[in-house]
C-alpha cells in the first residue's frame, strides 16, 4: 500500500521516514517531494509498504505523531484524477476586448 505523509518539517529526511515506518513492517519505498531545485522539501512525501495490514498499522500509529516539531498527516494515498481543468491558456476566449472590430 502506498501512503501519503504530509505536514513534514523541512528537516525530515527519507531516512527518518523509513525508520519511523519500519517499526510497523517492511518498507519498500520512501520519497519526499522536493521543489524544482531538488533541494527543499515541499512538506509531503510517500511511503510504500507491501503488507496492507502493516501499512494500516503504520497509519494508525503514525498519524498525528510528532516528528521534528510537526504532527504527521498519514493517510492511504488517493488515486490521481485524470481529468484536467477546463479553460485557461489559448487564445479562444477574448472577453474584455470589446465587441466588433472596425477597420
Amino acid at each position: 500500500m502506498r501512503m501519503y505523509v504530509g505536514n513534514l518539517s523541512k528537516d525530515v529526511t527519507e531516512v527518518d521516514l523509513r525508520e519511523a515506518f519500519r517499526a510497523f513492517g517492511e518498507v519498500t519505498e520512501v520519497t519526499i517531494v522536493k521543489d524544482r531545485t531538488k533541494t527543499v522539501s515541499k512538506g509531503f512525501g510517500f511511503v510504500e509498504m507491501p503488507s496492507l495490514e502493516e501499512a494500516k498499522s503504520a497509519i494508525a500509529g503514525l498519524h498525528m505523531r510528532e516528528m521534528k516539531g510537526r504532527s504527521l498527516d498519514v493517510n492511504e494515498e488517493k488515486p490521481r484524477s485524470d481529468h484536467r481543468r477546463a479553460g485557461g491558456g489559448g487564445r479562444g476566449n477574448r472577453k474584455g476586448r470589446g465587441g466588433r472590430r472596425s477597420w
